[in-house]
Formats: C-alpha cells, structure tokens, sequence
C-alpha cells in the first residue's frame, strides 16, 4: 500500500549513482514550488537505531550475509514505523535514499540470499508500505568505479568487487521493469542538472491532487 496522503519517493541505484545529490535537488525544487513539509531520510542511519545498524552494516568487519540483511530490516522497520509513515498521514512528501529495493539487490542479490526471500523479510518490516514512485539512477559499472575512485573513501559494501556490483545493478533493473508504473530508470552519468529535471516530472505526474474533497493519485 502507499502512503494514504502524503508522497512516498525513494531514490534507489549502486553506490556512486547520485541517489543523495538527486533527492537534495528534488527536496530544494519541492520546497521552491511551495511545498512546506518534505522529509529528506536515508537508510541506514535515521531511524532511532540507524547510527548503529550503520556504524556496524557499513564500517565495522565481515558479517554474516543473514546477520546484515536482519540488521537492515530492523532499521527499516524502525524508520517505517517512526518515521515515514508518521510524515506520510500527516501528508508529507517523504524522500528516502534506499528503501526495500537496495535490500532485494545487495542481500537478495549481491550476497545470493534470494530476492523473494529478502522480499518477503522487507514486506514483514515496512508492513507492505512500498514507495510511489521509484526512482532507479543507473550507473554502468564503469562509471561507477570511476567515481567512487574520485570520491576516495568507500564503506565495507562499496568495496565489493566489480562483478557483485554488476549483479546488484541488474537487480535494481529487473525490479524496475516488474513494475514499470511505479518506478522512473535514469541514466545516472548524464549531467545532474538534467537528471533532476527528469525526476521533477515524474514526481509531478506522482503527486496526489484534490478532487471532489478527497486526496487522489493524478
């Protein structure tokens, strides 16, 4: 189910893609057009309990592939709760970097736990709460190493080899093309400026209108 009144947008894509450069974009031309409540949010790290899921999934040593996609569940399942469904009632438009789709492509896929299994964990956490809109920045892996070199610094998952990256790409792909109604594929190396313009009108296609006294999908 989507959030009852407010936006639910979730920016998804490999490390590197531009999620976080793209949803500060879209949180600045949301608030330029008048909108007065966005919550900008990511995974891990803003629930109550992501500072830590975060410091131990993405800074600490090896853990097991079960341990760290539970970890992230939990967290989700705290942000949901806490978080994003409170700002959804109250009809806020939610901007999350990474939701359930990072966890099906980089646990479901990356460390071969299955993707229906870490799809069904995601569903039990969120309470079935699936984004809007769906925005995929596709990055080949080229690219991708390209500017993660630039970046300097990399966490534990970012330094994967390239061929666990590739399969975490596809999977991003192939859930995009499951559902081609709720999600927007981008590619990630054009100019940001650009990107952004593209996500701004889906998200403007997305919004939820009045009609009648009642809060409906355009």
């Amino acid at each position: 189910m989507t959030g009852p009144r407010g936006l639910f947008v979730a920016f998804e894509g490999g490390d590197g893609a531009g999620k976080t450069t793209q949803q500060r974009l879209l949180a600045e031309h949301l608030r330029a057009e008048g909108c007065d409540d966005v919550l900008v949010t990511r995974e891990p790290g803003d629930s109550r309990i992501g500072p830590q899921v975060r410091a131990i999934v993405l800074d600490g040593g090896e853990l097991d592939p079960r341990a760290e996609a539970l970890l992230f569940a939990a967290d989700r399942a705290d942000h949901v709760a806490h978080l994003i469904r409170p700002a959804l009632d109250r009809g806020a438009i939610v901007l999350v970097d990474r939701y359930i789709d990072s966890s099906i492509a980089y646990q479901g896929e990356g460390r071969g736990l299955g993707r229906d299994q870490i799809a069904a964990l995601s569903q039990f956490a969120t309470q079935g709460l699936l984004p809007d809109l769906t925005v995929v920045l596709d990055l080949d892996e080229e690219a991708r190493r390209e500017r993660m070199e630039r970046q300097g610094s990399a966490d534990r998952i970012e330094r994967e080899p390239g061929h666990v990256h590739e399969r975490v790409r596809r999977a991003f792909l192939d859930l995009a093309a499951a559902a081609p109604e709720r999600y927007l594929v981008v590619d990630a190396a054009r100019p940001p400026q650009d990107v952004a313009a593209d996500i701004a009108v889906a998200v403007a296609r997305a919004r939820p209108v009045q009609r009648n006294g009642k809060v409906v999908r355009s």
